[in-house]
């Protein structure tokens, strides 16, 4: 039996409620993830991606996603439904692309416009709100090739992927 949630009207799955969102992504992060990276944003170090650096400020005050521990040649970034709470959203990006090294991998998981609950004027803890076509531009934009883009997925969700 699938759980369900209702949201002005529209049914959604019950798991979009309970956090934990990146482990739909995980078997394709682990694909292009490899090396020394960070897993920005995952809440609970039980929720990072296997073998990362986990960065969030729920578990260290220390670092977040505009000051981390390494600031260069990381192989890897991965973050999953992060960039949605931040103010600046283009400036992190722009921190991220310059620590990751020539060749890095970008792997973003994002909640997608499609899920009503997660726009921000609906849910105040979200600043801002995403469709694969925002995040494919701007990695056009900075120079990153092989930049692959998933469908909206059934967590109201998609993955981004790219090569600096």
């Amino acid at each position: 039996m699938v759980e369900t949630i209702l949201f002005k009207g529209q049914e959604y799955p019950k798991f979009q409620s309970e956090g934990f969102a990146a482990q739909f992504a995980f078997p394709y992060a682990k694909q292009v993830c490899k090396g020394r990276g960070y897993d920005i944003g995952c809440g609970k170090i039980a929720w990072a991606l296997p073998g990362s650096i986990p960065i969030d400020p729920q578990i260290s005050e220390e670092y977040n996603a505009m000051r981390l521990p390494y600031e260069k040649d990381m192989d890897y970034i991965f973050s999953s439904h992060c960039l949605e709470h931040l103010i600046s959203w283009v400036d992190v990006m722009d921190y991220w692309y310059d620590v990751l090294k020539e060749g890095g991998t970008l792997f973003l998981y994002l909640p997608d416009y499609s899920q009503k609950y997660w726009r921000p004027w609906n849910n105040r803890k979200h600043l801002n709100i995403f469709t694969p076509e925002i995040i494919r531009d701007y990695m056009v934009s900075k120079g990153y090739k092989n930049i692959f883009v998933s469908g909206v997925d059934l967590n109201n969700s998609f993955m981004v992927m790219g090569e600096k």
